[in-house]
Protein backbone atom coordinates (compact mmCIF):
# COMPACT_ATOMS: atom_id res chain seq x y z
CA UNK A 1 0.00 0.00 0.00
CA UNK A 2 2.63 2.04 0.74
CA UNK A 3 4.49 1.52 -2.68
CA UNK A 4 1.03 2.46 -4.47
CA UNK A 5 0.86 5.79 -2.45
CA UNK A 6 4.33 6.54 -3.14
CA UNK A 7 3.37 6.46 -6.77
CA UNK A 8 0.69 8.23 -6.88
CA UNK A 9 2.41 10.85 -4.98
CA UNK A 10 5.40 10.70 -7.87
CA UNK A 11 3.17 10.67 -10.39
CA UNK A 12 1.52 13.80 -9.58
CA UNK A 13 4.57 15.68 -9.10
CA UNK A 14 5.49 14.65 -12.59
CA UNK A 15 2.58 15.69 -13.88
CA UNK A 16 2.73 18.98 -12.22
CA UNK A 17 6.08 19.82 -13.74
CA UNK A 18 5.33 18.70 -17.28
CA UNK A 19 2.14 20.87 -17.05
CA UNK A 20 4.58 23.79 -15.31
CA UNK A 21 7.15 23.29 -17.88
CA UNK A 22 5.25 22.48 -20.92
CA UNK A 23 6.11 24.74 -23.93
CA UNK A 24 2.77 24.34 -25.98
CA UNK A 25 1.20 27.53 -25.31
CA UNK A 26 -0.34 27.90 -29.32
CA UNK A 27 -2.63 26.08 -31.10
CA UNK A 28 -2.71 25.59 -34.63
CA UNK A 29 -5.95 24.22 -36.28
CA UNK A 30 -4.04 24.30 -39.78
CA UNK A 31 -6.29 26.59 -41.50
CA UNK A 32 -5.60 30.54 -42.02
CA UNK A 33 -6.30 32.72 -39.05
CA UNK A 34 -7.02 29.26 -36.76
CA UNK A 35 -4.01 29.93 -34.43
CA UNK A 36 -4.74 30.46 -30.79
CA UNK A 37 -2.90 31.07 -26.98
CA UNK A 38 -5.25 28.38 -24.97
CA UNK A 39 -6.59 30.86 -22.89
CA UNK A 40 -8.18 32.64 -26.24
CA UNK A 41 -9.17 29.06 -27.26
CA UNK A 42 -10.78 28.54 -23.99
CA UNK A 43 -12.98 31.55 -24.02
CA UNK A 44 -14.21 30.58 -27.16
CA UNK A 45 -14.93 27.07 -25.82
CA UNK A 46 -16.59 29.13 -22.66
CA UNK A 47 -18.62 31.36 -24.95
CA UNK A 48 -19.93 28.38 -27.47
CA UNK A 49 -21.19 26.33 -24.36
CA UNK A 50 -23.05 29.06 -22.68
CA UNK A 51 -23.75 31.59 -25.21
CA UNK A 52 -24.71 34.83 -23.95
CA UNK A 53 -22.45 34.60 -20.82
CA UNK A 54 -20.74 37.86 -19.57
CA UNK A 55 -17.34 38.57 -19.40
CA UNK A 56 -17.71 38.70 -15.69
CA UNK A 57 -18.97 35.14 -15.59
CA UNK A 58 -15.83 33.53 -17.52
CA UNK A 59 -13.27 35.88 -15.41
CA UNK A 60 -14.94 34.54 -12.24
CA UNK A 61 -14.52 30.81 -14.21
CA UNK A 62 -11.22 31.03 -15.16
CA UNK A 63 -10.33 32.97 -11.64
CA UNK A 64 -8.32 35.65 -13.71
CA UNK A 65 -9.30 39.36 -13.59
CA UNK A 66 -12.26 41.55 -15.59
CA UNK A 67 -9.63 43.32 -17.48
CA UNK A 68 -7.60 40.27 -19.00
CA UNK A 69 -10.52 38.76 -20.28
CA UNK A 70 -11.51 42.24 -21.53
CA UNK A 71 -8.40 42.30 -23.32
CA UNK A 72 -8.70 39.16 -24.67
CA UNK A 73 -12.02 39.24 -25.67
CA UNK A 74 -11.65 42.68 -28.02
CA UNK A 75 -8.57 40.31 -29.78
CA UNK A 76 -11.36 37.54 -30.60
CA UNK A 77 -13.97 40.53 -31.57
CA UNK A 78 -11.20 41.95 -33.92
CA UNK A 79 -10.74 38.61 -35.38
CA UNK A 80 -13.99 38.32 -36.06
CA UNK A 81 -14.61 35.52 -33.21
CA UNK A 82 -16.83 36.71 -30.92
CA UNK A 83 -19.25 39.30 -31.18
CA UNK A 84 -21.41 41.35 -28.32
CA UNK A 85 -24.98 42.12 -27.72
CA UNK A 86 -26.27 44.70 -25.36
CA UNK A 87 -28.10 43.28 -22.59
CA UNK A 88 -32.21 44.04 -22.81
CA UNK A 89 -32.25 44.70 -18.66
CA UNK A 90 -28.64 46.14 -18.32
CA UNK A 91 -27.79 48.36 -21.06
CA UNK A 92 -24.29 48.61 -19.49
CA UNK A 93 -24.01 44.64 -19.91
CA UNK A 94 -22.77 42.93 -23.05
CA UNK A 95 -24.02 39.24 -23.74
CA UNK A 96 -20.95 37.44 -25.63
CA UNK A 97 -22.20 34.79 -28.74
CA UNK A 98 -20.15 33.26 -31.20
CA UNK A 99 -19.41 34.38 -34.61
CA UNK A 100 -19.95 31.43 -37.13
CA UNK A 101 -16.01 31.93 -37.57
CA UNK A 102 -16.03 31.72 -33.49
CA UNK A 103 -18.00 28.31 -34.51
CA UNK A 104 -15.32 27.15 -36.75
CA UNK A 105 -13.08 27.48 -33.92
CA UNK A 106 -15.18 26.15 -31.63
CA UNK A 107 -15.54 22.90 -33.86
CA UNK A 108 -11.69 22.47 -34.51
CA UNK A 109 -11.51 22.69 -30.48
CA UNK A 110 -13.69 20.08 -29.99
CA UNK A 111 -12.19 17.67 -32.45
CA UNK A 112 -8.60 18.55 -31.25
CA UNK A 113 -10.48 16.97 -27.49
CA UNK A 114 -11.90 13.93 -29.18
CA UNK A 115 -8.41 13.42 -31.22
CA UNK A 116 -6.12 13.67 -28.16
CA UNK A 117 -8.10 12.79 -25.26
CA UNK A 118 -10.01 9.97 -26.47
CA UNK A 119 -7.85 7.31 -24.29
CA UNK A 120 -8.99 9.57 -21.27
CA UNK A 121 -12.77 9.95 -21.88
CA UNK A 122 -12.43 6.06 -22.58
CA UNK A 123 -10.74 5.32 -19.13
CA UNK A 124 -13.39 7.57 -17.37
CA UNK A 125 -16.35 5.59 -19.14
CA UNK A 126 -15.21 2.58 -17.50
CA UNK A 127 -14.98 3.53 -14.10
CA UNK A 128 -18.04 3.61 -11.75
CA UNK A 129 -19.36 5.79 -9.45
CA UNK A 130 -17.63 5.02 -6.25
CA UNK A 131 -14.01 5.43 -8.35
CA UNK A 132 -15.52 8.33 -10.07
CA UNK A 133 -16.10 10.13 -6.39
CA UNK A 134 -12.48 9.30 -5.83
CA UNK A 135 -10.52 10.30 -8.66
CA UNK A 136 -12.93 13.58 -8.64
CA UNK A 137 -12.04 14.04 -5.02
CA UNK A 138 -8.01 13.75 -6.03
CA UNK A 139 -8.37 16.26 -8.76
CA UNK A 140 -10.18 18.39 -6.73
CA UNK A 141 -7.23 18.31 -3.60
CA UNK A 142 -4.73 18.28 -6.57
CA UNK A 143 -5.93 21.37 -7.72
CA UNK A 144 -5.88 23.71 -4.53
CA UNK A 145 -2.16 22.18 -4.22
CA UNK A 146 -1.00 23.25 -7.71
CA UNK A 147 -2.37 26.88 -6.86
CA UNK A 148 -0.45 27.06 -3.85
CA UNK A 149 2.55 26.43 -5.97
CA UNK A 150 1.90 28.79 -9.15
Amino acid sequence: MKKMKDDVIHSFIALTEQIANSRTNVLDFGSENMVFYRGEIHIVKTIGDDPGVYSSEIARRFGITRAVIHKTLMKLEERGLVMKEQDEEDKKRFRLHLTEKGWTAYRFHEEYHQRFDRELFDYIDTLNGEQLEAVSGFLKHAGRLIRNHA
